[in-house]
């Protein structure tokens, strides 16, 4: 059966579409990176019908999945397959109203996330917002020890993997333009982190 069914994405989903309510403007344009089973995309899209949810992956068999959880909503866009660390042409600068990412960043290459941002800055409107959720250090440290035991295990995995630095994302958006305007506490020691894009220079 194509839609995979992750425990945590259902877990943690009502948690996070409480800060997304919060955050996303009523009607817009989002851009999911890396929405994985599909699940969030189902979930959120159904919550918020004022939004028209963009999904994207790069895993064949997960397009596949988010395809048959959204395939009888109105408001989700047929999912690409997108890779941030390249540039794609067929979406123009500043298509989206926002952009929504989770539990991506640490489970794949530092590139990677500069490849989000990058992508964001490329696709993201004015005053758009970027929301990004997962486990992060803060100045540093672990914020729990399960944290830390999941950074090591991700490590022994891929050397290139592990729970990134908020303090070093906050900086790696500051020069594409972002402004940190909010960081949420979650379950399980995560964290949603709410960006919003500048004007443009000049």
């Amino acid at each position: 059966m194509a839609r995979l069914d992750y425990p945590a994405t259902r877990r943690n989903r009502e948690p996070i579409l409480g800060v997304l309510r919060e955050v996303l403007p009523e009607q817009g344009r989002v851009l999911e990176i890396a929405s994985g089973s599909g699940q969030h995309a189902a979930y959120f899209a159904a919550a918020m019908p004022g939004l028209r949810w963009q999904p994207t992956d790069l895993d064949p068999q997960l397009l596949a999945s988010i395809r048959a959880w959204t395939e009888d909503l109105d408001n989700v866009a047929e999912p690409l397959a997108l890779d941030v660390t390249e540039p794609d042409p067929d979406l123009p600068h500043g298509t989206f109203d926002a952009l929504y990412c989770a539990n991506m960043i640490h489970i794949a290459p530092w590139v990677a996330c500069l490849g989000l941002l990058d992508t964001a800055a490329r696709l993201l409107g004015p005053n758009a917002t970027m929301c990004l959720y997962g486990p992060y250090k803060r100045n540093g440290q672990h914020t729990s020890l399960s944290n830390r035991a999941f950074d090591e295990s991700l490590q022994s995995r891929n050397s290139t993997w592990g729970v990134r630095d908020l303090g070093v994302v906050e900086q790696e958006a500051n020069r594409r333009n972002f402004e940190l305007i909010r960081v949420v506490e979650m379950p399980a020691n995560n964290l949603s982190v709410v960006f919003r894009a500048g004007s443009p220079a000049g």
